[in-house]
């Protein structure tokens, strides 16, 4: 995974997850990795990955069981939470580039319409 400098790296990694979540790659329930492997495979820092998991259980993303380990939420509605606020944060952003870049509501949903129909 490749970092941007301008947000930082525990927020990077749980949005990564958060989209593994939502696309199914990390299914309600399954363990994640310990925060030793976490570190590892985002090549963090250790404390990093523990901040990770302590800001994604405070998101209700995940719960820890002592001795068990950490497993993504069972929450459907967790879930559908997070993905309609990735959409809603991934359209802001590109409404507003639009919009400054000086395109209308008719224009852009005329982009949007073709470039759809060309990826069906």
């Amino acid at each position: 995974m490749e970092y941007n400098n301008n947000l930082p790296i525990y927020l990077q990694v749980i949005n990564q997850i958060k989209k593994d979540m939502i696309q199914g790659r990390l299914p309600m329930g399954a363990k994640l990795p310990s925060t030793r492997e976490l570190a590892v495979q985002y090549q963090i820092n250790p404390n990093t990955a523990v901040r990770v998991y302590k800001e994604m259980e405070q998101l209700n993303m995940c719960y820890t069981r002592r001795g068990l380990g950490t497993f993504v939420t069972e929450d459907r509605e967790v879930i559908r939470t997070m993905k309609e606020a990735m959409a809603e944060e991934l359209l802001d952003g590109f409404v507003k580039e639009m919009r400054d870049l000086g395109f209308s509501r008719e224009e852009l949903i005329t982009m949007i319409g073709k470039r759809l129909e060309e990826q069906a």
